[in-house]
């Protein structure tokens, strides 16, 4: 038998408001999730991955119009088109990860000499 969830447990699973969840399907970014008899929601294990992927490039630093982007490439793109998309993107956030680093390096840096200084009175 296949799990299934209700909108409000998937958004405890994904630790996504109700509110993003039918965002997220109003941008087509997942679903189409099938109803119940009922004419509601109904969250499959395959959604609920999905909508995991859709957070993590979602904390890459990707936005709405990237992610629609990359949902058109899933459905009707080729290997090549998404290696591409995500190769960029993937550079992108290591370029981010380098600055980041060096603020921080920079931050150490400050917090110890000033540190010193606190110690010499």
């Amino acid at each position: 038998m296949t799990s299934t969830w209700t909108p409000a447990e998937a958004a405890v699973r994904t630790g996504l408001s109700l509110d993003t969840l039918r965002y997220y399907e109003r941008e087509g970014l997942i679903g189409p999730v099938a109803r119940t008899t009922g004419g509601h929601r109904s969250y499959s294990e395959d959604d609920l991955f999905w909508i995991g992927l859709i957070g993590c490039l979602r904390d890459a630093g990707l936005g709405i119009a990237d992610l629609r982007e990359f949902t058109v490439l899933l459905r009707e793109g080729g290997s090549g088109d998404r290696i591409t998309f995500l190769s960029g993107h993937r550079a992108e956030l290591s370029g981010r990860v380098e600055r980041l680093q060096t603020a921080i390096a920079v931050l150490d840096e400050k917090i110890a000499h000033y540190t010193r200084d606190a110690a010499r009175g």
